[in-house]
């Protein structure tokens, strides 16, 4: 692995292995702003975010990390234009056509979080066939929020829970997180943000409640491994006390 450097250059020292991020999660921000610096409609900003997965995913699995979430599409993002909307519908099943069997030849298992049931019926479909084509895999976890809210998959544990006909008293954290979309993924350890914003924006609400964050301006379709591994290295750097002294 190239050695990782900061900002000016300088390469930082090497990290201990064992304090690598099991889960990364990502909200891939800035695309729109990085079409609009170059007088381009924010749908080729979205285009030029998709190549940026590859290389992402190859990082991710040099590092050591276990689980990586990308934010691709909230329940907030439906109020957009429905040209964009339907632009990024049609993005994701090209993608799908040509990432899918590529992930899958590189040992990824990808899952899907969201309320699929609203997504057309020919993104649930390429989500049901990707789903099971690399179900087998266990190199690296991918997990794809897609018509995805943080608030939604609460109140959707909630519906399920209510309609399983549990009790208050056989409620806790652990039956709550069974409920969540994918319980068996581990909670997030670190949250990845481009653009410089400074929110979750619904995302992951119950999986971050520890999680450390970093921040880049770096929009979206500039994010490069090298900077994903810089942000490895910062979590490796920091002292985890979940709470305690």
């Amino acid at each position: 692995m190239d050695p990782v450097r900061d900002s000016r250059g300088q390469v930082l020292a090497p990290f201990d292995p064992k304090n690598t991020p099991r889960h990364v999660a990502i909200i891939m921000d800035g695309n729109g702003r990085w079409a609009k610096q170059r007088w381009l409609p924010r749908v080729a900003g979205h285009r030029a975010g998709v190549a940026v997965l590859t290389p992402l995913l190859e990082a991710a699995g040099e590092a050591g990390v276990e689980a990586l979430t990308l934010y691709a599409f909230s329940t907030e993002n439906w109020s957009r234009s429905e040209y964009e909307v339907d632009s990024l519908m049609s993005l994701f099943l090209e993608t799908a056509r040509g990432k899918v069997p590529e992930l899958n030849e590189r040992g990824a298992r990808l899952r899907f979080l969201g309320r699929r049931w609203c997504l057309p019926e020919d993104v649930q479909e390429a989500i049901r066939e990707a789903e099971e084509l690399t179900r087998d895999n266990d190199k690296l976890d991918v997990y794809v929020a897609l018509n995805y809210g943080g608030r939604a998959e609460l109140v959707d544990a909630a519906r399920r829970m209510i309609e399983d006909g549990l009790s208050p008293s056989e409620v806790n954290e652990a039956t709550f997180a069974s409920y969540l979309y994918a319980p068996e993924v581990p909670e997030v350890d670190l949250v990845i943000r481009t653009s410089g914003e400074l929110r979750v924006s619904n995302f992951l609400l119950w999986q971050i409640a520890y999680a450390e964050f970093y921040v880049t301006e770096t929009l979206w379709p500039d994010f490069s491994p090298e900077e994903f591994r810089r942000a490895i290295a910062s979590f490796a750097a920091r002292s985890r006390r979940r709470g305690g002294a």
